[in-house]
């Protein structure tokens, strides 16, 4: 089964656990980046009301050919307890018959929102086949 990293970081500590992981089990790995990064203020204000509601942020086109995937792994930080804009938008465009194995990446080791994200990957007829919390330390 050919598997795809698809990561969303915003402060660096995401994008280290995909690279780490795509390391070790030999999987392919792209970025989301979002077409203006937010910063500080912008991401603790309107990208934490953002993320509570479910909403997305213009993303840029990810640098991978999805459908040559089966599976995607899904990292994202935890904003609120739930993903942020960019994962957001990324979710909009899942192609239809994957794999979906999500893990969200915080401080706490714990987010809100494994029920609003399995609701987003079946809809999009997609299959979750796993969702773990990653606790990583603050910096």
């Amino acid at each position: 089964m050919k598997t795809l990293i698809v990561f969303y970081s915003f402060s660096g500590r995401t994008r280290t656990i995909a690279q780490e992981l795509a390391a070790k089990e030999a999987f392919d790995v792209t970025e989301i980046k979002p077409v203006k990064n937010p910063g500080k203020m912008k991401a603790y204000t309107a990208g934490i009301f953002a993320s509570i509601k479910g909403k997305p942020w213009p993303i840029l086109p990810v640098d991978a050919e999805l459908a040559g995937y089966d599976r995607l792994v899904l990292l994202a930080p935890v904003w609120a307890g739930n993903p942020p804009p960019a994962f957001n938008a990324f979710l909009e465009q899942l192609p239809s018959g994957k794999s979906i194995a999500v893990k969200m990446v915080s401080a706490s080791g714990e987010s809100a929102c494994k029920e609003r994200l399995e609701a987003a990957i079946t809809e999009k007829g997609c299959t979750l086949e796993s969702f773990t919390d990653i606790q990583v330390k603050r910096k």
